[in-house]
């Protein structure tokens, strides 16, 4: 890694010391529905949500069987609730169809699911599994460019420079630094530069010094 990368992750490191994903879930299918709840959502919002769903559909079967009049009802607040309540119906109906009600633990096959894209399956097989990969969002998306660690136009190649820019074993873990400074600190409308420890290597703000 380049010297700037990692003063940048060591930085984040020293600030998230147990970097971990904000939302609440006990096994990787609740996980699966929650991040796909979480589109265009804040976790805080999911978190509201699945419990009551959980609930009512603890497992693929429950959920490819819940009315999808109920399932919307329940998840109304998180938006977009007809695209979801489809996406989640569908994709428990694979797993039940396909993978005998098991979310499978590899990104190639996560992302055949319904409703699931290329960020979905990165967190939910790094969080959920272990495994290493970097999911971009909006978050992740606007702060490695703002910082420089990428030059990107779409989530796509930001992901592409990323990986090729951070050692492999740390991709889980700086998915999470970046996000969870992008959601504190780095915002989208009003950085707070001033308690940011990263100015000194932002390109954002040594041009709007300029």
């Amino acid at each position: 890694m380049q010297e700037k990368t990692k003063k940048i992750i060591e930085i984040l490191a020293e600030k998230y010391p147990n970097p971990k994903s904000e939302l609440n879930f006990e096994n990787p299918f609740q996980l699966l529905v929650s991040v796909i709840l979480s589109a265009q959502c804040t976790d805080k919002r999911v978190n509201q949500v699945t419990p009551m769903l959980f609930a009512k559909a603890p497992t693929p079967e429950a959920l490819a069987d819940l009315p999808v009049e109920e399932l919307e009802k329940i998840i109304f607040s998180c938006g977009f609730y007809h695209a979801k309540a489809k996406h989640l119906k569908d994709m428990a109906a694979e797993l039940v169809a396909r993978f005998g009600g098991q979310v499978p633990s590899d990104i190639e096959s996560l992302r055949t699911l319904p409703g699931v894209g290329r960020k979905t399956a990165n967190v939910v097989y790094a969080v959920g599994f272990g495994g290493q990969a970097i999911a971009v969002d909006t978050h992740v998306f606007r702060v490695s460019n703002r910082l420089g660690l990428t030059h990107a136009k779409d989530v796509l190649n930001t992901e592409k420079q990323l990986m090729e820019e951070i050692d492999r074993d740390m991709w889980a873990d700086c998915h999470h630094y970046i996000l969870l400074h992008g959601r504190y600190t780095c915002k989208s409308a009003r950085p707070d530069c001033a308690d940011c420890r990263l100015t000194e290597y932002c390109d954002y703000f040594n041009q709007a010094k300029k």
